[in-house]
């Protein structure tokens, strides 16, 4: 039987392509040939970050379509991001498709779009191209989202998406509890940007419909509340390219991999691994506390420090830092990090809540300790907090600032509790079962893949 070639369409952020390359992966050791579409932007961005020229990108054929913007504006400005790519990416998009296809073989069968990107399901449709929906981040999050005429209706939320009033939103049992001033449409950063992305998430729901499927980058038994309510959506999670982690994940910054020599040099369930993802941004006064904070916890730390992680701070600090603490510290610019949550020397994760983060550290049995920075990633640390009880919060003083004392306390409280190491286990063992043959997940993927099968 001839290959069905998919083409696989992320939102333009790094915490998006992931999953949507892991699931790539997967599909390939299914059979099935991918068309992975990045923006030219990211897509340059990947190619530069790329280990081995590729090799490890069989089955997938990158590709790159314009994002709209023009080169220096700030494709981190989620309002701007999203005003430039629905005007100038759906007629690249059909362009993409339609060259494809005029050759005559390997034809385009599905698309496989991420929700964010719901203006490429009418262009799939006027093609002829079957479609299915992606969600990557909590089940819950695309709930809450698809419930937005309820809050509407019910005065929770005004036609604008903002809330009339702020209280804690619990849409039903098992699901996270929200304050309705922390929807992920109206946590995106610059609030000028708010309307575009509230359009955006309310324009998608309605091109849901045209998809013939939803899969969740998720599990059953971790979001069974969001589940109950919309029994259609397929968890198909968490996603994993392979266990030896030798897969392209798409990543938009170079990996250092030296760090395994590190984390292998420290006791076992010692260190502290600290990463807020690709958006978050530091003032240069949290940065310093959060830097002597961990120093004054007495445990080895790795410390993901994006070049853009923050403003103002001087190297010479920072390598004075380093010296000081060369026994205890590691700081790095990127880490492989689903690598470094499955070592054994790792203690918990000081984490933004981003969803990729958030299963990775359940799947390898970790517990958090919990810094939100914008989007979904408060709804993730109420699941965390309230639902799962496998971390803690780190909670700001009347400043705005986590003080290093905090920072201490906190690490301290999260590694001598009993009750959250005892849920740790309990939500890794479900994780693995929902993987294993006959799962929930398991079972949900064979459906899909058996649906895209069909002619």
């Amino acid at each position: 039987m001839a290959s069905t070639r998919v083409v696989i369409l992320p939102f333009p952020c790094q915490g998006h392509v992931i999953p949507m390359m892991e699931l790539s992966h997967s599909l390939v050791e299914h059979g099935f040939k991918v068309t992975f579409v990045n923006t030219e932007f990211n897509h340059v961005r990947v190619l530069q970050a790329l280990p081995n020229k590729g090799s490890n990108l069989k089955g997938i054929n990158l590709v790159s379509i314009p994002d709209g913007l023009h080169p220096g504006e700030d494709r981190n400005d989620l309002g701007l991001l999203a005003e430039g790519f629905t005007k100038v990416m759906p007629g690249h998009l059909e362009e993409l498709i339609r060259e494809n296809n005029e050759k005559g073989e390997d034809k385009i069968k599905w698309l496989i779009a991420d929700q964010n990107m719901g203006w490429s399901f009418p262009v799939a449709k006027k093609m002829g191209v079957r479609i299915a929906c992606f969600w990557p981040a909590s089940t819950a999050c695309l709930t809450i989202m698809m419930l937005i005429p309820k809050l509407i209706e019910d005065g929770v939320l005004d036609e604008k998406g903002w809330p009339k009033r702020d209280e804690i939103l619990q849409i039903a049992p098992k699901m996270p509890p929200i304050r309705t001033s922390q929807l992920s449409w109206n946590e995106i950063g610059d609030p000028r940007g708010q309307p575009t992305i509230f359009k955006l998430v309310t324009d998608n729901n309605k091109y849901m419909e045209l998809a013939e499927v939803t899969v969740c980058n998720s599990f059953y038994e971790i979001e069974s509340g969001a589940y109950t309510l919309f029994p259609n959506l397929l968890p198909i999670g968490p996603l994993l390219p392979d266990s030896k982690f030798e897969k392209s994940l798409g990543l938009f910054w170079p990996e250092d991999s030296t760090c395994m020599n590190w984390l292998d040099e420290q006791p076992q369930k010692s260190v502290i691994y600290v990463a807020f993802g690709s958006f978050t941004i530091f003032s240069e006064v949290q940065f310093k506390e959060l830097a002597h904070g961990l120093v004054l916890t007495g445990q080895p730390f790795l410390w993901v420090v994006r070049p853009d992680f923050t403003t103002g701070l001087s190297k010479e600090w920072v390598d004075e830092f380093l010296v000081a603490n060369k026994e205890k510290c590691r700081i790095v610019s990127w880490a492989p990090q689903q690598q470094v949550l499955a070592h054994g020397s790792v203690a918990c994760f000081m984490s933004h809540c981003g969803w990729n983060s958030t299963l990775e550290g359940v799947r390898n049995g970790l517990p958090f300790l919990c810094w939100p920075y914008f989007t979904d990633q408060f709804t993730n640390q109420s699941y965390i907090c309230n639902v799962w009880r496998n971390g803690l919060k780190m909670e700001a003083d009347e400043s705005g600032i986590v003080s290093r004392e905090r920072v201490r306390d906190r690490v301290k409280e999260l590694l001598a509790s009993e009750e959250i190491a005892t849920r740790v286990q309990e939500l890794k063992e479900s994780a693995g079962r929902s993987l294993s043959i006959g799962g929930t997940s398991y079972q949900d993927f064979k459906r899909f893949v058996n649906l895209m099968m069909k002619e």
